[in-house]
Order: structure tokens, then sequence, then C-alpha cells
């Protein structure tokens, strides 16, 4: 049996397991569970016998170009995969925690009204994060990616019906999307520093690495930048940490899987997988180390106030990834795998008994509890050792520096839009858009002065129109309609360069007109059924429409580029377009896609999730 056909039986079994569960009835909760437990079961036991026989037999890496998706000329957009020890530990531990969470679920779980719908997600995060540990390239490894970001949402809005567990889902959505910005930032740099999609195998070739970052060390440390604003955002470090109290909205066997042990060490994943590409870039180095040191101070600190023990173990595993991330920055890989595999099985322990801590600790505090007569903050002046106590009890304000700085000023942004109406699209920016194809079919007789401000122009018409769409609060089929032109003017911006053709046009926009088309279609019906409709708060949908909520919510995910749609390698050809040194316009286009990707799932938990806005339905907690 080749290595070739195992690699792709490990990534067939959770495709096959979650395909399966989709069709099981929702009422058979024995044969949800156990259709889980066969697939991951197996898959873990596949594991094991291929990792002894891996070792046995030089344990060489493993790397394999498996199928080209789409190829045109200068581009080519291939799925690789890849197989080493950092494989080999995350896919360890992956597939005997997820084991371990479903057996732990059917039981905790029981009974449960998405009892199917928790099964159903776990097997596509499985799917997901398979993806991403045997990826060989950043393409291959962004659809894991966005498969993680999208789980990661549903999760934590289980309990779909409550308004915190979807504002919360809502939030570390937001942050996911920002850490999308650094990936397809540096994916699209890559392209034309090697000319072609990097593998990892490829990174490990010291001579092709160092002789591309000699010439070009500023492109360098934008990729390795990029990847940095990726893998913090990921694993919740400075200043993006206090999403991942947040995330413990959902049930305790997903907080337990995903914010303890798994999805949060992905920006570890991420900097080890890349790490000879930035490893002779000791400014990224040392920028890595202090970020690692900064996170697990701060964590440290806002973990000892925490009253609840779900924030506590958060915060605590935040400060051991930045941990991690200086033992990465040391070269010491070998220290970060064994140290990530510690903490996922102590995260994964702990918030698995939490429910249990609260009671075992009121006995305490009845019985034996003797608090501490001195503590180390003791010794610090009174002034300072209250500052940093308010400090640490305010989470270093970092829910209202992120506030502030970053989504305030968007949503200010867009509501000074007024003038992007239904009435205004029609009669100002749709023969706008026709002028802009009149320029692109006669750009050969447009001034060289003009022709290279156009492309960033229609970029920026783009961006507005999009931002309005992320701010809008009252008509949401104009906030949907903005976000479908928005990726026409993009289409339009790239146009200009003279190497994207009409056919990569036609891959970008398909998906987009099917996903848009299949979307406005139930908006409106929707809309006849209920009659009111806007996006200024919780409408709860779902309760009554599953099925419409469901196809809405593919739509959405079609527009946003994820990978069920062509649209999806259409992003990334866009960017392979972008000329190197045309940075504004990758910047206003990637942050257009990223804020539409914002929106939408916005229209989609306003107008379906949360407490239903019909008050004859039981009124929900307000937290899970």
């Amino acid at each position: 049996m080749s290595t070739t056909f195992i690699l792709h039986i490990f990534l067939l079994i959770p495709l096959i397991g979650f395909i399966v569960s989709l069709l099981i009835n929702k009422s058979k909760e024995a044969l949800i569970s156990v259709a889980t437990y066969v697939t991951v079961g197996s898959h873990f036991l596949l594991f094991l016998v291929f990792f002894i026989y891996w070792l046995t037999h030089g344990h060489e890496i493993v790397n394999l170009k498996d199928f080209v998706l789409f190829r045109t000329t200068g581009y080519e957009f291939y799925l690789d995969f890849y197989f080493d020890k950092i494989t080999a530990v995350y896919l360890f531990v992956g597939s005997s925690l997820t084991l371990l969470i479903t057996i732990y679920s059917r039981y905790y779980m029981h009974r449960e009204e998405g009892y199917k719908r928790f099964f159903n997600t776990l097997l596509f995060f499985y799917l997901g994060y398979n993806i991403t540990i045997f990826s060989g390239n950043l393409e291959t490894l962004f659809i894991g990616w966005e498969i993680l970001g999208i789980c990661s949402f549903l999760l934590i809005a289980f309990y779909r019906d409550r308004f915190l567990p979807v504002r919360n889902a809502l939030k570390v959505y937001t942050v996911y999307r920002v850490g999308d910005i650094g990936l397809i930032l540096a994916m699209w740099m890559g392209h034309h520093l090697w000319h072609r999609n990097i593998t990892f195998f490829d990174l490990s070739n010291n001579q092709l690495v160092h002789e591309q970052l000699t010439s070009h060390s500023l492109v360098g440390v934008f990729i390795s930048l990029m990847i940095l604003i990726t893998a913090a955002a990921k694993s919740a470090q400075l200043p993006f940490s206090s999403w991942l109290p947040r995330a413990m909205e959902g049930p305790t066997p997903s907080s337990a899987i995903f914010y303890g042990s798994l999805s949060v060490h992905f920006g570890v994943f991420l900097l080890l997988r890349t790490y000879n590409l930035w490893e002779n870039q000791y400014s990224v180095r040392i920028l890595i180390g202090l970020l690692g040191l900064s996170t697990s101070i701060v964590a440290t600190l806002i973990a000892r106030v925490q009253s609840s023990v779900k924030s506590q173990i958060a915060y605590s595993s935040a400060a051991q990834i930045g941990l991690i991330f200086i033992e990465v920055a040391l070269g010491l890989d070998n220290v970060a795998l064994v140290h990530f595999a510690g903490n996922a099985f102590l995260r994964t322990y702990q918030l698995l008994v939490s429910p249990s801590v609260a009671s075992y600790l009121i006995r305490e505090q009845f019985y034996n509890y003797i608090p501490r007569t001195r503590t180390i903050e003791d010794s610090w002046p009174k002034k300072i050792e209250y500052s940093v106590y308010l400090l640490s009890l305010k989470e270093f304000n970092l829910d209202l520096f992120m506030a502030r700085f970053l989504w305030n000023p968007l949503k200010n942004l867009g509501r000074k839009l007024n003038f992007f109406t239904l009435k205004s699209l029609f009669l100002f920016f749709l023969p706008a858009y026709l002028i802009g194809l009149t320029l692109l079919y006669t750009k050969a007789h447009i001034a060289e002065e003009i022709h290279e401000y156009l492309p960033v122009l229609f970029a920026i018409i783009g961006l507005m129109m999009v931002l309005k769409a992320f701010s809008e609060t009252k008509n949401v089929t104009m906030s949907w309609i903005l976000i479908i032109m928005n990726h026409f003017w993009v289409a339009l911006a790239v146009s200009f360069n003279e190497t994207f053709n009409y056919g990569d046009v036609h891959v970008y926009l398909s998906g987009i007109v099917v996903a848009g088309i299949v979307g406005l279609f139930f908006l409106r019906r929707i809309k006849s059924f209920e009659h009111h409709l806007d996006l200024s708060r919780f409408h709860g949908h779902v309760y009554e429409h599953p099925k419409t909520a469901l196809i809405f919510l593919l739509a959405c995910l079609g527009l946003t580029g994820f990978p069920i749609s062509p649209t999806f390698i259409g992003e990334d050809l866009i960017f392979s377009h972008i000329k190197e040194s045309q940075y504004a316009l990758a910047i206003i286009i990637s942050v257009s896609f990223i804020i539409d990707g914002l929106a939408l799932v916005r229209i989609y938990a306003r107008v379906f999730l949360g407490p239903h806005i019909k008050t004859y339905h039981e009124t929900p907690y307000k937290s899970s």
C-alpha cells in the first residue's frame, strides 16, 4: 500500500463520515454518535498503524502534489499534501482528543435539540483540521483554514436562540477574518517572490529561500509579518486575546476541542510550517518572541482575577501559547511540539471537568478553604498593585482597543456613505460601471497616467460599497446587492492589469453570480413570509424556517469565496494578477474581501439567529 494512497485515506475518512452524518435522521441519536465514533476511531487507528510504519521506514518527509484545480498562463492552483513530524504530532493530538470529545459528547449532548447539528459540525471541523495539518502549501492550508473559521462560528452560536452566543460568535469570526488578511497578502506576495505557488517542501530548500530573500529582504519581512498577524489572531495573542473567553459560550465539548486544545494552536502550526522562511530574519524572530512574552504576562494577570472557570482556562491557555511562540522563535521546534501536546491535553481535561469544578469549590470554601496570606503582588508599591489589578479586571481594555481602533472607524465610515441607496445604485453606479467597462475595452487609448490610477479608483468604489453593507441597519436587500456589486468592481479593477484575461474573470464571478441570485431569492422569500426585515436586531427566523436558513448560509459562504464555489480559486487568481508594486490595490481588495465576509455573516446572524422576534415564542436565556 503506497504512502500516497494512505494520505488520501486520511482525508477521505472524515469527508465520508461527514457526508454520512448528514444523511442520518436527527431523531436517531445513537446512530449519529456511532457514525462519529467509527469515523474518528478508524482515523485514529489508521494513524497509529501508519505512524509506526513511517517511523520504522526512515521517517522521511512525504510531499504529494495531488492534482491541479485550475491552470492558466503563469498560474497554477493545485492541492499539495505534506507529512512530517509536525503533521504527526498534530494528527496524534487531534485524532485522540476528537475521539475523546465524541465519547464525552454522546452523553453530555443527550436530548439537546441540536444534537445532530453538533456532531455534523464536529465532523466538518475534523475534516478542516486534517486538510490544514496535511496541507503542503498556503493555498491548500487556506481551504482548511476557512472551514475551521466557519465551524468556530457555528459551534459558538450553537445555542442560536440566545443573544450572547450569537453575538460572541460574530466577535470571534471578525477576529478570524482579520487573520485572513495576513494569509491572503502573504500568498499574494509569495506569488511574486517565487513566481509560482510555493510549497512548504520548497521552503526547506535553504538555497532557494536564501537567494530570493537576499535580493528581496523587505518582501520577505512583509510576508513574515503577514503570517505573524494571522498566527496571532488564530492563537489569541495580543491584541486579539479577548476573543478567546468569549468563544466559551458554545457547549463545553466544543470549547474543549476548539479553544482549549486544537483550533487555538493553529497559529503555532503556521509559524512552525513557515519557520524556514523567517528563521534568518532576526527582527521577525525577536518580534515573535516579544509578542509571545507580552501575551504570557498580560494573559496570566487577567486569568488570576477571572471569576469564571472557563475564562480562567482560556487566558491560561493563551499565556501558554505565548510561551510556545517564544520557543518557536528560538528555533526549539521539538520543545514547542511537546509543549503544544501537553497544553492541549491539559486544557481539554480542565474544560471537560469545568461544569463540576464550581460545586467542588463551593464545598472547599465551606470546609477546607484557606486563603493565601501573602501573594507576590503584595511586594509591589500599592499604586502599581491596584492599577494592575484594575487593568486585569478590565482585561486590559483589549475589547475596547479593538472596537475603538478597528471596528468603530469602519462602521462610522460606512454610516457616512448615505448616498448608497437602491435608487442611486441603478441611476448612478450601474452607469458608472458601464463607463468603466468601456474604458477597459478602450484602455489602449487611455493615457498611462490615468490608466495607472483606474484600478485603485474602482477598488475604492467597491470597498465603499462593502463598508456601507457592513454598517447598514435598515435595508437588508440593499446590503446584499452592495456586496455582490463589490465583487464586480474588484474584477473590473484587476482587469486593467494586462495578464488578467476574461476566462479568469468568469472563474471568479461565476460563483458570485450563482450565490448572489440564490441568496437574493431566499431573502425576498423570507421577507414575503415575515414582512418586516432589517439589520438593527436579531430576528431568529431559523426557528420557523430552518431549511431556508441553511440554503441562505450556503449562499453567504459562496459569496465570501468559501471553498464550495469557483470563487475560492478566483480570489487567489485575482491576487496572482495584482502586480508586485500595487500594494495599495492589494490591501484595498483584501480589506474588501474581509469586510464582505463579515457583512455576509452579519446578515445571516441578524436575520436567522438570536432570540425570535415574535413574542409568542419562549424567551431564552441570554447566555449559555
